[in-house]
């Protein structure tokens, strides 16, 4: 039998805006957040095998088992195309590297997820519409449909499936300093949820426009100086968490024009115009905290 293989890069991304703007009967929390994707990528290397999943993966804190998401993907794209994939092979074969932080607020995981489904429908004769393989990826989680959309940047609203693609940020060298621990995103949110009664405003339904006209029909967004960025995720994390701010203000005491905690966090990034900045201030932070990376946004293909 033929063997089918792809390598294929899953990107990280960062939020530059995330409002809670209520919570379902199912306790799923409902966003407004954008997403943008940046330039640090995971790897995965996929190869048809007679049956069943082969998974392999390399990095700190990752599991190797039917637990990580790359594995549930897969079972899942197997489970859903049984009968439908133009392909001699049943099974896969998944190696996993990770340069992207777990439990980081980078959607890691959920880009790794992402990208296995991508790859896999192709290796199989393409057996799922996009429409599909949307609704098998918010089975696996509510950042998974953001990443496997051609869009490098959206406004997402819903538990994060309903997208609205953006034009992407541009005009910036990206700082991503993670402290080198890792958040559980259940954790945030379910503290968030027995806080949010206390402050009102963190439920506010903000559909408000954050970075200018979205819709212009330029090629790239630039953050202005009157731009606010929010992360209503933030409180609930620098709580627990207080260096967190003080990286915040690190950043934009070195030259960041805006500095936010993404997702749930605890990795803070710093949005620089001026690259010379960013070269230093990523110098100093590599020092202290060894998963420091500068980056670009991935812009339109």
């Amino acid at each position: 039998m033929r063997q089918e293989g792809a390598i294929v890069r899953a990107p990280a991304k960062i939020n530059l805006f995330l409002r809670v703007t209520g919570r379902r009967p199912d306790g799923y929390h409902l966003l407004t957040t954008w997403m943008q994707k940046v330039a640090l990528y995971d790897i995965i290397e996929l190869t048809t095998c007679p049956e069943g999943i082969v998974f392999r993966c390399s990095g700190e804190g990752v599991p190797g088992d039917c637990n990580n998401l790359v594995y549930r993907a897969a079972d899942l794209f197997l489970q859903a195309t049984r009968g439908r994939r133009d392909a001699p092979a049943s099974g896969v074969a998944i190696q996993l590297t990770k340069h992207i932080p777990v439990a980081a607020g980078l959607g890691g995981g959920s880009s790794d997820a992402a990208a296995t489904l991508l790859a896999m429908n192709g290796l199989f004769g393409r057996p799922l519409t996009p429409e599909e393989l949307a609704g098998l990826g918010v089975r696996l989680g509510a950042d998974v449909p953001f990443f496997l959309a051609e869009a490098p940047a959206a406004l997402a609203t819903g538990i994060g499936e309903i997208l609205r693609p953006t034009p992407p940020l541009q005009g910036y060298s990206i700082l991503l300093v993670n402290p080198g621990f890792p958040v559980s995103t259940r954790w945030v949110y379910q503290t968030f949820a027995l806080t949010e009664k206390k402050d009102a405003g963190n439920l506010t339904n903000s559909q408000e426009c954050v970075a200018g006209d979205m819709d212009s029909g330029n090629p790239g967004v630039m953050i202005g100086p009157d731009t606010v960025l929010i992360n209503d995720l933030e409180t609930v994390t620098v709580a627990r968490y207080p260096l967190i701010a003080r990286l915040k203000d690190e950043l934009l005491w070195s030259g960041a024009a805006k500095a936010l905690m993404s997702g749930s966090g605890p990795t803070v990034f710093g949005l620089f115009a001026d690259h010379g900045k960013a070269e230093a201030c990523r110098a100093a932070c590599r020092l202290r905290f060894a998963s420091t990376y500068l980056v670009a946004p991935v812009e339109a293909a």
